[in-house]
């Protein structure tokens, strides 16, 4: 099994353990394959829900750049919609699972 293989085991297994998601294993690569090497990387793979800049770059370059949404689209209220259902207590969220449940979330599974 690959590394990659590997994260995206995880990545399944937080959705099912923390979110309560099961997740569409074939989005789920994708999305993975779509955060590039950025996975592999300590400080790049997670989301910091509590810091502000970092839910920006979300918001710009994932919603807007990736996903092509616009700010009448709430983009604001859809991250903290994921951050509370992934939970605000885990430190650890993955980039891959937080892009997944946005995905999701505004039916733009068309784009991978």
């Amino acid at each position: 099994m690959s590394k990659r293989d590997e994260l995206i085991a995880k990545y399944a297994a937080d959705l099912k353990e923390k979110c309560g998601v099961s997740a569409d294993m074939d989005l789920l690569t994708k999305v993975t394959i779509g955060c590039g090497p950025s996975i592999y990387n300590a400080d790049a793979s997670t989301v910091s829900g509590s810091d502000s800049s970092e839910l920006e770059t979300v918001k710009n370059n994932f919603l807007k750049g990736k996903l092509g949404l616009s700010d009448g689209d709430d983009l604001d209220g859809a991250i903290v919609k994921v951050m509370d259902q992934y939970g605000q207590s885990n430190r650890n969220k993955y980039r891959a699972v937080v892009y997944y449940l946005l995905t999701k979330h505004f039916g733009k599974e068309s784009v991978y």
